[in-house]
């Protein structure tokens, strides 16, 4: 008998696959009101609160807390791309207006892809709504034309207030600092000279010292940042309002807050300050005795949510972590302030304004050529008489002063690319490995099974990925379009054949396991007839519930009719419940039971299945069909409008179940845009379905085929690229260029293909960096060979991006791969032996409300909500299931 163990994926992690977050990590909305010494209240307003923790007085062990992924939200990347790829190189700016007469520039360069020798377009369009990064394709047989196709700097307050200082007048009127708040300013960057100054100046005046005589300022990541420091800004004895220092300090949308004390001084309030521009303030608090700093965000109300979310407790003694996440949290709230009505309309007129002004000095005539290829004509010292001497004197020229212009930039350190400034020689969590180097087959779909990768193929039938070559588990006869792999439950589901003879197979993985072990002949169509779902025949779209720890739901689409199947099992808490006895079937399709069927008013193009907050005859089903997506319930067969696509033409991406607080919601992903919209709090088996504060909305650069969740991000792949966002709000991260990409799958580690090497990727195969508890596959092993495929097309390279780095934390778990138990040929002789089983007890399979309960936990005890007793339970189950 062969022992096969199952260990629980990463997908059902507490719900880290589909998203399980909180929005109370970036704080609670409050009334703060600030009163004088006589407890007369002078003014009140509404305020984010983020603290890390709810008791801000709660016991911490500095340096303990779990680090936050520390990103630059929305970068401005097209500042980078013209630095790299246009300044002091040949390129084109193209002028002109679009269709409701606002002007616009179009810069465009031939460069190539990727360093890839693969030629591309590369474009930045300006506009006064923003700025556009596009990337196209480059053909040398294909016209491109223009239809079919700036550093940004910071200035921040700094205000230094004395224990118990109360009003604005009296921080203001602090003369000068203490020598805590002179090292917390050596840290933000470096005492420069106003006078004179040459970079990034921030409003403050550099040629009579009206505003001072020094100031603090610092480069960082690309950006040029100047501190407003209350105590360098001109001080007056005779103004107790220090009118001149709140003219520069409360015309910053980020104030700094340095305030003396420990934590029993009174705390500052944002209502202390009279000042109705700026809207984020950050206060800082210093700790001597364990040289630590203390922080804590006041955001106003109307301020968009922004990342990084502040560590339980948000103690840091590490103090350039500290540096950098302060300064990526104040640019990424800046930003995020910029996105309220009243600054998105003021930025939007002065981008105008800039535009406008540029295309008036550049186009005086409307109908001349778009392209004024004469802007360096008169810089050159001679004009040849040759037309194309001209030219190519002008493109000379045109080469020469942008290649000075970079080397200006870089020798004064300003260099937007730098690593320095940039800090790219961080590992991020979304770099790929190679997993593998050369495949030759178009790749249909796959999953994860344990470290490999379960393949079907277009032509080669179903592979199992993990050494070389493939293990070829099913021939070509069995055209598989979609599967899942089930490692808790044994079971492996596919989606075979199309049109009539379509259905759902369902499969024992210990069967294939076995049969791979004992080299048993590659499995056929014919092989399989005791394996199918015969209901399920002309079935052309499937889906299962994310969470699935007591019962396994399948809703398989038939045309416009839905049809609900269960497994109901029990749990797997012994090695003996995985289907070893010798008296089970290797077919586990008896274990399948018909619910009943749904009729839909048309053909549906995506589901996802919704875990109702009881389990009983609240689970939900989401469609989405025509212009709309609808909410189907699973027991009544009702339907709700979810929401309706407002567009002549949709394509639908993706519907992704993802769970806030415990309730359920739905990301919405159809053209380029995702919506979230929240289905909870049901009112018996009716969601309810309105509007939602909680709601929000966000488009992609390009158009994407596959969206991928995993909490803090989502991912969305393209045809060449892979755009990263947070889950959260929406906001941009990273954007990674992949010529012809693919995802291959995503439900635990995220595989995807691509046609040329990822410059992200590392040297080491998947194999190199798995766990311990997976060992190597014997290279004495002879595997079946399948056939070649026909003709010499491209191989290309499968890459690997592990869950676990994504998540931001450790994910236990002790795959084992189907290829272990192999038998090895021992050195120097004939004889074949059986490798040894190694002992490994099998990971809890956990029921979802087991899931939502032990995830509740985890956020109070982060939110500081649990008493003593109560941690020491939750630490007790993780380290019994990380044992």
């Amino acid at each position: 008998m062969s022992c096969f163990l199952c260990f629980s994926s990463a997908s059902e992690d507490l719900g880290c696959r589909r998203g399980d977050f909180s929005r109370k990590h970036y704080g609670s909305v409050e009334l703060l009101i600030s009163s004088d010494a006589d407890g007369a209240i002078q003014r009140a307003g509404r305020f984010r609160v983020e603290n890390g923790s709810l008791d801000e007085t709660m016991d911490y062990t500095p340096g303990t807390w779990r680090r936050t992924d520390v990103h630059l939200e929305n970068p401005e990347y097209h500042t980078r791309w013209f630095f790299k790829y246009f300044l002091g190189k040949v390129h084109q700016n193209y002028v002109g207006v679009d269709a409701e007469k606002n002007p616009f520039y179009l810069s465009v360069v031939l460069s190539d892809q990727n360093n890839q020798r693969v030629p591309q377009y590369r474009a930045i369009l300006w506009r006064k709504t923003g700025t556009l990064k596009i990337s196209l394709p480059y053909s040398p047989t294909k016209t491109l034309s223009v239809k079919s196709i700036l550093s940004v700097n910071f200035k921040f307050g700094v205000l230094f207030a004395k224990d118990g200082q109360l009003t604005d007048d009296e921080m203001f009127s602090n003369e000068t600092g203490s020598e805590n708040f002179e090292k917390f300013l050596n840290l933000l960057g470096d005492k420069i000279c106003l006078q004179g100054w040459a970079g990034y100046r921030g409003g403050l005046d550099t040629k009579n010292d009206t505003t001072g005589i020094n100031s603090i300022y610092t480069v960082y990541q690309g950006h040029e940042l100047m501190f407003h420091v209350s105590t360098m800004l001109p001080y007056s004895k005779e103004n107790k309002q220090q009118v001149e220092r709140k003219r520069h300090i409360g015309n910053d949308i980020v104030t700094i807050v340095f305030q003396e004390g420990d934590d029993a001084s009174p705390s500052f309030k944002p209502s202390m300050i009279r000042s109705h521009f700026t809207h984020i303030f950050a206060l800082v608090r210093y700790n001597s005795q364990n040289d630590s700093y203390r922080l804590k965000i006041f955001s106003e109300e109307s301020v968009p949510l922004f990342g990084p979310p502040l560590p339980p407790p948000p103690v840091f003694t590490d103090h350039q972590e500290f540096r950098d996440f302060l300064l990526v949290k104040l640019i990424n709230g800046e930003k995020a302030t910029l996105e309220t009505p009243t600054f998105a309309q003021k930025r939007q007129r002065t981008l105008d304004m800039l535009i406008r002004s540029l295309y008036q000095d550049l186009m005086p005539d409307l109908h001349k050529n778009m392209l004024n290829r004469r802007s360096f004509s008169d810089v050159l010292p001679e004009s040849p008489k040759s037309a194309r001497k001209k030219e190519e004197a002008r493109q000379a020229e045109f080469v020469r002063i942008g290649q000075a212009l970079k080397l200006k930039t870089i020798v004064k350190g300003d260099a937007p690319t730098s690593l320095v400034n940039t800090g790219l020689c961080r590992k991020e969590p979304w770099e790929s490995q190679s997993f593998c180097s050369s495949f030759a087959y178009d790749i249909v779909c796959g999953d994860s099974w344990g470290q490999s990768l379960l393949v079907a193929t277009d032509s080669a039938g179903v592979m199992l990925l993990e050494a070389l070559p493939p293990v070829q588990v099913f021939d070509k006869t069995l055209t598989v379009k979609q599967m899942h792999v089930l490692e808790p439950q044994d079971l492996l589901i596919t989606r075979a054949d199309k049109g009539k003879d379509a259905r759902l197979y369902v499969y024992r993985l210990s069967t294939l396991k076995r049969g791979i072990e004992e080299r048993q002949l590659v499995r056929t169509k014919c092989d399989s007839r005791e394996n199918k779902l015969e209901k399920t025949r002309g079935c052309h779209l499937y889906s299962i519930n994310t969470h699935h720890g007591v019962e396994l739901r399948i809703v398989a689409a038939i045309r416009n009719k839905l049809l609900l199947i269960t497994r109901k099992q029990p749990r797997f808490d012994s090695i003996s419940s995985v289907g070893m006895s010798t008296g089970t079937s290797d077919s586990p399709v008896e274990e399948f039971q018909y619910i009943r069927e749904i009729c839909l008013c048309d053909t549906p193009v995506i589901m996802a299945l919704v875990d109702g907050p009881t389990g009983e005859n609240d689970h939900m089903i989401c469609v989405a069909y025509k212009h709309q997506f609808d909410l189907i319930n699973e027991s009544t067969g009702d339907a709700y409008r979810l929401h309706h696509v407002d567009s002549n033409r949709v394509n639908f991406v993706a519907a992704i179940d993802v769970y806030e607080d415990g309730e359920a919601g739905l990301l919405l992903c159809y053209n380029n845009l995702c919506a979230y919209k929240k289905v909870c709090p049901f009112n018996g088996a009716t969601p309810m379905i309105q509007p939602n504060s909680s709601d929000f909305h966000f488009s992609w650069n390009q158009m994407p085929n596959s969206i991928v969740c995993a909490f803090p991000y989502i991912l969305a792949f393209t045809t060449d690229s892979i755009e990263i966002r947070l889950v959260v709000n929406g906001n941009l991260v990273y954007t990674a260029v992949v010529p012809e990409l693919q995802l291959v799958a995503s439900r635990s580690d995220i595989y995807f293909i691509s046609s040329a090497p990822v410059n992200s990727a590392s040297n080491c195969s998947s194999r190199d960096t798995s766990s311990q508890s997976s060992p190597q596959t014997p290279t004495g092993y002879e595997m079946p060979i399948f056939p070649s495929p026909l003709g010499d097309a491209p191989s290309k390279q499968i890459y690997k991006i592990p869950l676990s780095n994504l998540v931001g934390r450790s994910i236990e778990r002790p795959l084992k791969s189907p290829l272990v138990n192999k038998v090895l040929t021992a050195p120097g002789s004939g004889v074949i032996a059986p490798a040894p089983m190694i002992a490994t007890t099998p990971s809890l399979s956990l029921s979802r409300m087991e899931i939502k309960e032990i995830a509740s936990r985890t956020r109070k005890e982060l939110l500081g909500e649990l008493g003593l007793s109560e941690c020491v339970c939750v630490c007790v189950f993780t380290n019994r299931k990380q044992h």
